[in-house]
């Protein structure tokens, strides 16, 4: 367990500048080793309730009609539209193709103004749903899901269950419809008194609205290593890396190393996984620091390789319209932050961020398929 230091105000100051297939159950086998027709069967049951997808996903184009394209084993995959990622209700029948396939949807196929979910059936293997990843939301256009991603064990991480934005303070009265529309029950707001005082959210009833200050002093000015250490550390790694914002490359590590923090991210991914309201979505200003480390934690959780992690906290610079809103060394200092206090990520998960297993396994349960 990492020590926990009390620092200066120059260290505060400082911390103010951060703005496979699914595991096959094991074989069963007879004395002489074959395998039993017990064991057999039952590896074919698990088999045909796997997702077999490999690739999948789905892109809206600005005139409404979508590009769905995926890879499996299967010999064919028939699509069927929904409005909701439950797949329940009237579905809108697409056609099908080959296993590995693509299928384009034309505009004016499905009634627009709708976010639409794609559930992809193969003929053997069990059905996945996809959806464009962007919530289409003018006024925050970094309002994105975090579903969508295969995790190192061969599942994926659903959509319409968790969704990360930027601020969401000048929603129109029709994008907060289309929030509720989403089942979206749960706010989770990560920025501090200040910004939360100027730029407060605009929400219809029905959602909840949390708190989880990234940068609160209400557990103390406490760091695990002595914050001066830390900040050279960061600001001899960001001249190293050619960072283009220093203070970004000492946000990062400090949103590990800063205690505060440490309770914030744990009652973000606590209420994702207790929340029995719909959806979650959480953000911070931009939607892409605090917001981007706490999405890498959840993924991360989940089993998402680090490189899928990465690629989907650099879509930032895509959504927000610029080359500049992050680099991958801030995202990258704060894992190498994690490694150097605890020794690897899950020990930062269990003693730094304090989750316990039922969390976690509460977190991949609700967001992952079978």
């Amino acid at each position: 367990m990492p020590r926990t230091h009390r620092v200066t105000t120059a260290a505060l100051t400082a911390l103010v500048l951060a703005g496979g297939a699914a595991l096959a159950p094991p074989v069963l086998a007879d004395s002489d080793g074959r395998t039993s027709a017990k064991a057999q069967s039952a590896q074919r049951q698990a088999a045909q309730a796997a997702v077999p997808f490999t690739k999948a996903e789905a892109k809206r184009a600005a005139d409404g009609s979508h590009a769905l394209s995926w890879a499996s084993p299967a010999g064919k995959v028939s699509v069927t539209a929904y409005r909701n990622p439950d797949g329940t209700g009237e579905g809108v029948d697409l056609g099908s193709a080959g296993g590995t396939g693509t299928l384009a949807v034309p505009a004016g196929k499905l009634p627009a103004g709708d976010r639409w979910y794609f559930r992809l059936t193969p003929d053997s293997g069990g059905p996945l749903t996809v959806a464009e990843r962007s919530f289409g939301i003018e006024s925050a256009k970094n309002f994105r899901d975090v579903g969508g991603y295969r995790t190192t064990d061969g599942r994926w991480v659903k959509y319409g269950e968790v969704y990360r934005t930027n601020k969401i303070s000048s929603l129109t009265d029709a994008e907060q419809a289309k929030m509720l529309s989403q089942g979206i029950g749960l706010d989770v707001d990560l920025r501090n008194y200040f910004e939360r005082k100027e730029d407060p959210d605009r929400l219809p009833a029905g959602i909840e609205y949390r708190v989880a200050d990234v940068a609160s002093l209400e557990h103390g000015i406490k760091f695990h290593d002595p914050a001066l250490m830390t900040l050279a550390e960061a600001i001899a790694a960001g001249l190293l890396s050619g960072s283009s914002d220093l203070g970004q490359s000492i946000g990062y590590p400090f949103m590990v190393n800063f205690e505060g923090a440490d309770h914030a991210f744990k009652d973000l991914l606590t209420g994702i996984a207790t929340n029995d309201k719909g959806a979650t979505v959480f953000h911070c200003s931009a939607g892409k620091d605090r917001t981007g480390w706490g999405t890498a934690v959840l993924l991360t959780i989940l089993g998402v390789p680090r490189e899928t992690v990465e690629a989907d906290f650099m879509a930032s610079n895509h959504y927000l319209g610029r080359d500049d809103a992050v680099e991958l060394s801030w995202l990258r200092s704060a894992f190498e932050k994690a490694d150097d206090l605890y020794g690897d990520f899950d020990t930062y998960v269990r003693e730094g961020l304090g989750l316990d297993d039922a969390t976690v396994q509460a977190l991949r349960t609700k967001l992952l398929t079978p």
